[in-house]
């Protein structure tokens, strides 16, 4: 197994064994975020194998006023953003993971983005599919304003994370501690 894949391994155990549910405080900073920006469109994740359950925003006034999208795995080793308004039907794709039916694409203003593990340079580490850094390096080019923050719980925070020309560093890192810029 290579670093990384280590790296994924611990990780995966250490959010398994010290998960907790948020509460709706996690989302202050984002707000704060979200007040200096002209953000319209929130690309979220639907959580699974112990993630950051991103669905708490539902429950803030706050958030009602936005469009929320998750993404779509497409067969060509893609992934596009779709809108999803909470509760309505998911279909689980290839991995078991959530995903709205298949409407029309649409490039968010703010990508809430899973992560295994990051580091004080807002790297991060993801399931290692590159579906993020895809994403991200090909539509930045065109779309530059696009913010990304990636979510996880503080003690996935990892000294210095091994990275390559095909990782996406984040613009900020939430966790129940705050965001870091």
């Amino acid at each position: 197994m290579d670093k990384k894949g280590l790296i994924r391994r611990k990780y995966s155990l250490k959010r398994k064994k010290n998960y907790f549910e948020i509460s709706k405080s996690f989302f202050n900073p984002l707000v704060k975020l979200i007040k200096t920006k002209k953000i319209k469109k929130i690309s979220l994740y639907f959580p699974n194998s112990y993630e950051v359950n991103l669905l708490k925003i539902f429950e803030l006034k706050y958030f009602k006023k936005f469009k929320f999208l998750l993404p779509i795995i497409k067969e060509n080793q893609l992934m596009h953003f779709h809108e999803w308004q909470y509760q309505e039907i998911l279909f689980v794709n290839k991995y078991g993971i959530l995903e709205p039916l298949n409407s029309k694409i649409i490039i968010p203003d703010l990508i809430l983005v899973p992560l295994l593990a990051f580091d004080k340079n807002k790297n991060r580490i993801g399931y290692g599919k590159g579906y993020y850094d895809r994403y991200l390096n090909r539509y930045l080019k065109i779309h530059k304003k696009i913010i990304t923050v990636g979510v996880a719980f503080s003690f996935q925070k990892h000294h210095n994370l091994p990275i390559n020309k095909n990782d996406f560093k984040l613009d900020y890192i939430i966790t129940e501690k705050g965001i870091t810029e």
